[in-house]
């Protein structure tokens, strides 16, 4: 029986988030579409003879302690599972935090995947993604990954057409890190959800068809329909994440978005090479940008 496992935990990115309802437990009601793309942490895990959980991580800035995610899904499996002793996890960070790039909650998606693998548990993808639904709205997609639209608060999934060959341009300002909890409460402080502009237009569903279109026309039609509510209480706040935003749509992309709560913006683009020369129209030393392509799924063997 093996005693360690290495998992790489792709990073994701939003092609759409509509706040539709302020829910009581202080989330929200949401239609996103999600894709996984090619930017990716490794996360390494190994049997401890001990029942102790221990997390190490290349970026210093990351807490190792009970507060993150990757420790939490190991106690939470812990917890469910008593037949399951210590982990060592070893976090090789490449997703940067505070993006809205769901780098934390992939690494926890690797943790659990990894988990029922040491362990030879037998889990379902579902049974997996009940226990990540528990850890935060974000983490069964991370489990699943590809193309999917989410509802709920963000756990309720429901496979899209894969878009295999989706290229995009994810650029990251070094300085500005975005708390999802502070961008979501902005939006319903400053009483955005009465004002939708997404809603009457249906623009959910001309997203769903415009995936499931598929062919080479597909990457501009979702190019066209990119939407994301937080913009309205985010991009007021950093100014330069505007500037940003321009400079990608001045770049002939075929359509530029913030991701997620931010701080990342995407641009999607036609090919590699226009892709190339979009990334050096707008890397400097303050932002850092890769080229990416998407993921048809977000946890595999590294």
């Amino acid at each position: 029986m093996t005693s360690r496992i290495s998992l790489k935990a792709a990073a994701k990115i939003n092609l759409y988030l509509e706040i539709t309802g302020n829910r009581p437990d202080g989330y929200h009601d949401l239609v996103m579409i999600l894709q996984s793309i090619d930017l990716c942490d490794r996360v390494d895990l190994r049997k401890l003879g001990t029942d102790e959980i221990q997390v190490s991580c290349t970026n210093p800035e990351l807490p190792c302690d009970r507060s993150n995610l990757a420790y939490k899904a190991a106690a939470l499996m812990q917890s469910a599972f008593p037949e399951i002793g210590g982990v060592e996890i070893a976090i090789d960070k490449q997703i940067p935090m505070g993006a809205g790039l769901a780098g934390g909650s992939a690494n926890a998606a690797a943790v659990l995947v990894g988990i029922d693998r040491l362990w030879n548990l037998g889990l379902t993808q579902s049974q997996i993604c009940d226990l990540a639904a528990q850890l935060g709205s974000d983490i069964p997609f991370c489990v699943v990954g590809g193309t999917a639209l989410a509802t709920g608060r963000g756990e309720i999934l429901s496979p899209l057409p894969d878009l295999k060959d989706l290229v995009l341009v994810v650029c990251k300002p070094r300085h500005i890190s975005i708390s999802t909890v502070w961008a979501y409460q902005t939006f319903r402080s400053h009483g955005l959800l009465a004002h939708n502009p997404a809603k009457h237009q249906a623009l959910s569903s001309q997203m769903v068809a415009a995936i499931a279109s598929g062919g080479e026309s597909a990457p501009a039609k979702i190019g066209r329909l990119l939407y994301n509510d937080l913009e309205r209480a985010v991009l007021p706040e950093y100014p330069e994440l505007v500037d940003l935003e321009n400079k990608l749509l001045e770049q002939e992309c075929l359509g530029a978005m913030m991701s997620g709560s931010g701080s990342t913006m995407f641009a999607i683009a036609a090919d590699l090479d226009r892709a190339h020369q979009i990334a050096e129209a707008v890397r400097t030393e303050d932002i850092d940008v890769w080229v990416v392509k998407s993921l048809v799924r977000s946890i595999f063997d590294a």
